[in-house]
């Protein structure tokens, strides 16, 4: 009975500690780094904010990117889907096989899982939106081909 006993208070304190880690956590703006976007997945200047990155339990990546004129991203997909939200400028945003829109701030785009696209500044002015996506099996997506300059100047 003893051992059952101590067991027990055993298992509340490793129970308790557990919750103790549980705790709201602020990271300050200037603890994260603002970097430039990679070459490889980025045409043009793309400087990239990560807000939030996978981490146990969550698999949610969020980032703040401002593309000068011109730059965009490479064709890419995401397995999980993405969001971005259009936080300032002009934009444009394409499926592959579809037209290149339009996008401005207050613009909320969805983008299904799988889907191959691209987005970015136009060619006149810059644009700034938020991404949101999730990994899944550790992989936020695939990475495709850059878009060229005639298709990102198409009509």
């Amino acid at each position: 009975m003893k051992r059952i006993a101590i067991t027990v208070g055993l298992a509340v304190l490793v129970a308790a500690s557990a919750l103790a880690q549980q705790h709201i956590v602020i990271t300050p703006s200037g603890a994260r780094p603002t970097i430039y976007g990679p070459p490889q997945a980025y045409t043009g200047k793309a400087v990239a904010d990560t807000l939030v990155a996978p981490n146990d339990p969550s698999h949610v990546m969020a980032v703040t990117i401002t593309f000068e004129p011109g730059a965009r991203t490479a064709w890419h997909n995401h397995p999980a889907g993405q969001y971005l939200i259009v936080t300032s400028g002009v934009g444009w945003v394409q499926e592959r096989g579809g037209k290149k829109r339009e996008v401005r701030p207050g613009d909320v785009i969805w983008t299904p899982p799988g889907v191959v696209h691209w987005h970015g500044a136009t060619a006149t002015n810059a644009m700034s939106h938020l991404a949101v996506w999730e990994f899944v099996g550790g992989s936020g997506g695939e990475l495709m081909e850059h878009v060229s300059d005639e298709d990102y100047l198409a009509e």
